[in-house]
This record gives C-alpha cells, structure tokens and sequence, in this order.
C-alpha cells in the first residue's frame, strides 16, 4: 500500500512539474565532456542512495555509513580530478551549483559519523540530509 501511495506521489509531483511549460531552474552550461561525467556520476550517486537505504532498512547501519562516505561523502571528492579539464564537472559549475554539491558531501559524510554509531534512530533522522543537496541542486540548476 505504501509503495502504491508513493508512486501515486511521485506521479502527482511529475504532472504538476511537466504542467509548468518553463522550466524555471537555472542553466549551468558545462562543456560536453564535463556534462558526461556528471550525469554519469549522478546515476552512481542514485545506486549509492538506494544501497544505502537497503542497509538502512535491514539494520546495517555501519554498512550504510561506509558506502555513504566512499561514494557519497568528503572520500568522495576529488576522485575527476585526472580527467581531462573539460571532463571535469566542477569547474565549470556556477559557484553557488558547486557550494552545493560540496554541502552533500558534507551532509554525507555527517549522516556515516552517525550511522558508524549504530544509533538506527539518528541514522534514520539523517536520511533526509543525506538527499537534501541532491534535491536542492536538482531544483535550482538543469544543464538543458
């Protein structure tokens, strides 16, 4: 039944978005190559959300932390770095677009420091702030 309400959801907010003919957000223009690798990373960054959450939900706090800070956190950064300059996403990011997405790797590296307790509860409070600069950059900025 849950599963039912959230699609149901999910659907309403899509047709409330696709309603608005102009898509309000933000351009961020990044070169080709910088727009691959960060579409690429952001699809990582859904597989990591989701094995994160299976952790979260079978108890496997400690488990959810580690992924959350070697895919997800402060670990994390960094790692385009020997890609080419203009496959490199973070420099052509608009300053405010980056300052965001460094926030989401400190937000995750906070929600690993309270998962590595086994606290389930502050873990599960956490949960939002792990998505939380996801869903902001995601709503301010689009690269089309």
């Amino acid at each position: 039944m849950k599963a039912i309400l959230s699609c149901a959801l999910l659907l309403m907010a899509y047709a409330v978005h696709a309603a608005d003919a102009e898509d309000a957000r933000l351009l961020a223009p990044l070169p080709p190559a910088a727009e691959v690798t960060l579409r690429a990373e952001m699809r990582a960054n859904l597989l990591a959300l989701n094995e994160i959450l299976g952790l979260v939900a079978a108890g496997k706090l400690q488990e959810a932390g580690q992924i959350a800070e070697q895919e997800l956190g402060v670990s994390a950064m960094g790692k385009h770095r020997n890609l080419p300059f203009e496959a490199r996403p973070g420099p052509h990011m608009p300053p405010a677009m980056h300052s965001i997405g460094m926030d989401g790797h400190r937000a995750a590296s906070k929600f690993a420091r309270i998962a590595a307790t086994g606290d389930r509860d502050g873990t599960i409070a956490a949960l939002p702030s792990l998505t939380g600069a996801c869903v902001s950059c995601h709503y301010a900025y689009r690269l089309r």
